[in-house]
């Protein structure tokens, strides 16, 4: 009787072994078949067509770029979010965000005052008169501005200075 008790012992251990790697196993393809799925699916970048360029970027461009033209626009989608990736002629990158408005210019040249915040360009035009602005980009909670002797000035929403970044 005592060995049938050890070997059923044995049995029961060896058993729950079996049910545990068959869980973890389990547990090992359905994490790796979700990572899969994200990684498909997180980040698909497309260059655009000329034909599918949305309204609202090139009406933007023509607006306060005239001079420019649009060399490419990249649609990046990423999970929930989306976001344009504008290249214009003479090196100027714009970003959109998935409603189409501008939150982020890239240039190597004074930016129009036409797309800087009315705010920001008084408060440059005082402040920095022998200066322009080459960069602006706007997020949840701050805007910023990058002056063409490297400075970069810090704002909240609403166009109030809050700091000086060198």
């Amino acid at each position: 009787m005592k060995i049938r008790s050890k070997s059923s012992t044995i049995l029961k251990p060896h058993k729950m072994n079996k049910k545990n790697l068959l869980k973890s196993n389990l547990v090992r393809v359905s994490l790796i078949l979700t990572l899969m799925i994200a990684f498909i699916s997180c980040d698909q970048e497309k260059v655009m067509p000329a034909s599918e360029y949305p309204s609202e970027i090139t009406s933007f461009v023509s607006t306060h770029f005239p001079n420019n033209s649009i060399l490419q626009i990249v649609k990046d989608s990423d999970g929930m979010s989306k976001k344009y990736e504008v290249l214009l002629s003479e090196n100027i990158r714009l970003e959109f965000d998935r409603k189409k408005e501008v939150t982020d210019i890239d240039g190597n040249k004074q930016l129009p005052d036409s797309v800087i915040p009315e705010k920001i360009l008084q408060h440059v035009m005082a402040n920095y008169p022998d200066n322009f602005i080459t960069d602006w980009e706007l997020d949840d909670k701050k805007q910023k501005v990058k002056l063409d002797n490297g400075l970069e000035l810090e704002f909240n929403r609403e166009g109030n200075f809050l700091k000086l970044d060198n």
